[in-house]
């Protein structure tokens, strides 16, 4: 497995499991079990996915050795103040079945980040969590974390996929070393994303999937990236893009989809924000 240093050295893999979508408590630990079993190391959940038990479950199953796993979960909106995150630390720490995060993020750029910021530095100083990150926040709001706390975030899980490249981002993330990581590379099939006329030529050309055209372009581009699958097939065969590599021109080639917008939400819309605030406000009750 490859892998990428945070700011903080932490090593991170670059390709990971994502758990987003599987609510089924018996599917997801199905399918978290499956991917473990791939080989993947990287499980990435969230508080408001309500499925960190099954994944815990699946770790706990798995009898792979805890200092081999790097977990991920996030903290949601209605949990985002100082005085709200630790309890919600714990919480997911309690459903997850373990004693310590690899790394525990801001899910959404709303609420009281600060906070809720404030908080997850001491959890980190506190060595519960080995780093720290954000999720969904633009380049202006991860400069004002830089700027304005001693703890910069090591990580900025954002929408990233063919259609929405995010190649500015990911510059201005690089040069202040925080790791780009992709949600949604598939874009969960939109766009016609799985039949796209160029992804298909390139799948055939490397006798690949598609999706493993996709992922093999993101991890490329040193971007780490969570894919999420519920069937044990389609998990094995996502985990297999690292002995393969896409030429210069096909990397190319994949850069004209970029349509330089999501193709989900805009998260500067007071609607969507609205949305986000009320989603999951009783997940943790």
């Amino acid at each position: 497995m490859q892998t990428v240093i945070l700011n903080n050295g932490v090593e991170m893999p670059l390709l990971g499991f994502g758990v987003y979508q599987i609510p089924d408590a018996a599917e997801c630990e199905a399918s978290v079990l499956a991917a473990l079993r791939a080989g993947y190391r990287l499980i990435d959940t969230a508080a408001v996915y309500g499925n960190e038990e099954a994944v815990g479950n699946a770790i706990k199953k798995s009898g792979v050795p805890r200092e081999e796993l790097f977990i991920t979960t996030k903290l949601w909106v209605s949990d985002a103040s100082y005085e709200d995150a630790k309890p919600a630390f714990e919480l997911s720490l309690q459903k997850l079945q373990l004693d310590y995060l690899d790394l525990y993020l801001i899910h959404q750029p709303f609420g009281d980040v600060y906070g809720a910021w404030r908080a997850m530095e001491e959890l980190y100083r506190e060595g519960r969590v080995k780093a720290v990150g954000v999720s969904n926040f633009p380049p202006d709001r991860v400069m004002d974390f830089i700027v304005h706390h001693e703890v910069a975030p090591a990580v900025n899980q954002i929408e990233t996929h063919p259609f929405h490249q995010q190649v500015e981002t990911q510059q201005f993330l690089a040069e202040n070393k925080v790791q780009i990581e992709s949600w949604g590379p598939f874009a969960e099939g939109r766009n016609n994303m799985f039949n796209n006329e160029l992804l298909a030529a390139l799948a055939g050309k490397y006798q690949r999937t598609v999706a493993q055209i996709i992922l093999r372009w993101l991890t490329q581009r040193g971007v780490v990236v969570i894919p999420k699958s519920v069937r044990p097939e389609r998990i094995a065969e996502n985990f297999q893009v690292f002995d393969f590599e896409l030429s210069t021109e096909d990397m190319a080639a994949v850069q004209t989809l970029d349509t330089g917008a999501s193709v989900f939400f805009d998260h500067r819309d007071p609607k969507i924000v609205k949305w986000l605030g009320e989603l999951g406000r009783k997940q943790r009750k």
